[in-house]
């Protein structure tokens, strides 16, 4: 089997993460794979290699299309692919006519006419899902497949470099730092969350806002905007609570993350988090903007022993029966082999 992935993505961002993650994966499920993508994250690019993942570099350019087209065609007709996945909707805009079965993938709301010549579809919630099939995708042609996260026994991310004490209360963020992120929220509340201090690991168009509101609630000295990090897993192995305050949120890669490190969990009700996270039994769950409530679990989180054993216990049990690596392999392969069997007949 021979699966090719195009993504046109951004050079940082949790989708753009699933898709390494994911690639990643399958090579050690076995599978064949070649990868046509903006030569935009030097870390992906070298990841993939390290795996022995053929690249094919594009621009994507939204206006100039067809040097991308050309790129493209170059790639399917060399490594002649049995299945090309296309990731959010950019790429899938790309999609050739007369090609080999073709997926569209959907991290968040995408309209369907971005993948339209895509016949097969895979969301990554079942909300996600069901809003694929309510824009006309035959049930079967629609397919529920989680992601994972799997991380190595690392060591904490030292709080002496980022001049955080050893005894302090750690709160992590891993966002972009945007509006639909809510870090707003989380900074509003840390003034009530005594002597704790907050790393915040992404990039985005808000860092100067942060910063400007960090120093006007007079929490500037607890606040570590770190850019974006590639050691997500020695981040959360340091942090005392991961904190994912997100306004919007269709699936949020954070909860898998913060339950596969064993991390407490303290999210917000947007439309992912709230499809997996039971309050008080694998997290702690609070409403969209909601700084007295978001301030209350963080407290708790941190002063109650035994509601942090809980919560984690139950994320745990939660990221075994669901997100793991094995589950993910499974799924594809057993979607991408019903495609095939399908397209054959």
């Amino acid at each position: 089997m021979k699966i090719m992935h195009v993504m046109a993505g951004a050079p940082t961002g949790g989708a753009e993460n699933i898709f390494l993650e994911d690639v990643l994966a399958l090579a050690d499920g076995g599978i064949e794979q070649h990868v046509v993508t903006r030569p935009n994250n030097a870390f992906r690019l070298a990841e993939l290699a390290r795996k022995g993942i053929g690249v094919t570099t594009a621009r994507f350019d939204r206006f100039v299309r067809w040097p991308t087209r050309r790129r493209l065609k170059q790639a399917i007709t060399s490594f002649a692919p049995d299945i090309i996945q296309y990731w959010m909707g950019r790429a899938g805009t790309y999609a050739v006519p007369n090609g080999p079965p073709q997926i569209g993938w959907y991290g968040g709301y995408y309209k369907r006419a971005r993948f339209q010549r895509c016949a097969y579809h895979i969301g990554l919630t079942p909300d996600l899902v069901k809003h694929i099939v309510d824009q006309g995708v035959p049930q079967r042609q629609a397919e529920l497949i989680h992601t994972y996260a799997e991380f190595p026994d690392v060591a904490p991310a030292d709080r002496a470099l980022l001049d955080t004490p050893a005894d302090a209360p750690l709160l992590l963020a891993l966002a972009r730092l945007h509006w639909k992120k809510g870090l707003d929220i989380l900074l509003k509340a840390l003034p009530d969350v005594p002597g704790a201090y907050v790393w915040i690991a992404g990039d985005g168009p808000l860092k100067s806002d942060l910063e400007q509101q960090a120093r006007d609630l007079g929490v500037a000295d607890r606040v570590r905007l770190l850019g974006w990090r590639d050691d997500r897993a020695a981040l959360l192995a340091a942090a005392d609570v991961c904190v994912f305050p997100s306004r919007y949120e269709p699936f949020g890669t954070v909860t898998v993350d913060a339950w596969a490190s064993r991390t407490p969990l303290v999210a917000a009700a947007s439309a992912g988090p709230k499809a997996y996270v039971k309050d008080r039994e694998n997290g702690m769950l609070v409403d969209i903007d909601n700084v007295q409530g978001l301030t209350d679990a963080i407290n708790a989180v941190i002063n109650d022993t035994a509601l942090r054993d809980r919560i984690v216990a139950g994320g745990t049990e939660t990221y075994r029966s669901t997100f793991t690596k094995d589950a993910f392999i499974r799924d594809s392969l057993a979607f991408y082999e019903r495609i095939l069997k399908e397209t054959a007949s």
